[in-house]
């Protein structure tokens, strides 16, 4: 059953605002099902603060967390547009094509777009 991976929302960012982001790969132990999450927040200081957040939950449940890099969000609820960029000096540069995708799940009305831009 993937109930549990299926109760872990795809995207957990703040409203409003420009913040860091990470992009991670969920996975059952031993191989098996993995997806890809999306986590940002302006409380995080630094990318890792957001892995060390999310880690132990997803270890709670029963996965291994890879980061598999980051970025920054730019999130426009008013204009209802997200602007994904930059990149991750500890993690690397996530692929932001891929963060975009799965964005789009969540946020199905929103103008989404990204770049390799810096700012």
């Amino acid at each position: 059953g993937g109930s549990a991976m299926a109760a872990v929302r795809d995207v957990e960012i703040d409203p409003e605002g420009t913040f860091k982001y990470i992009l991670v790969r969920l996975q059952r132990p031993g191989g098996g099902e993995q997806r890809d999450i999306v986590r940002g927040t302006k409380a995080a200081e630094f990318h890792n603060h957001i892995f060390e957040k999310v880690n132990p939950e997803m270890e709670k449940l029963g996965y291994e967390c890879k980061c598999l890099g980051g970025g920054k969000i730019e999130h426009n609820s008013k204009d209802k547009k997200i602007r994904v960029f930059g990149l991750s000096t500890g993690y690397g540069k996530a692929d932001h094509s891929v963060t975009v995708e799965i964005l789009k799940k969540e946020y199905t009305d929103y103008e989404i777009t990204w770049s390799d831009d810096k700012k």
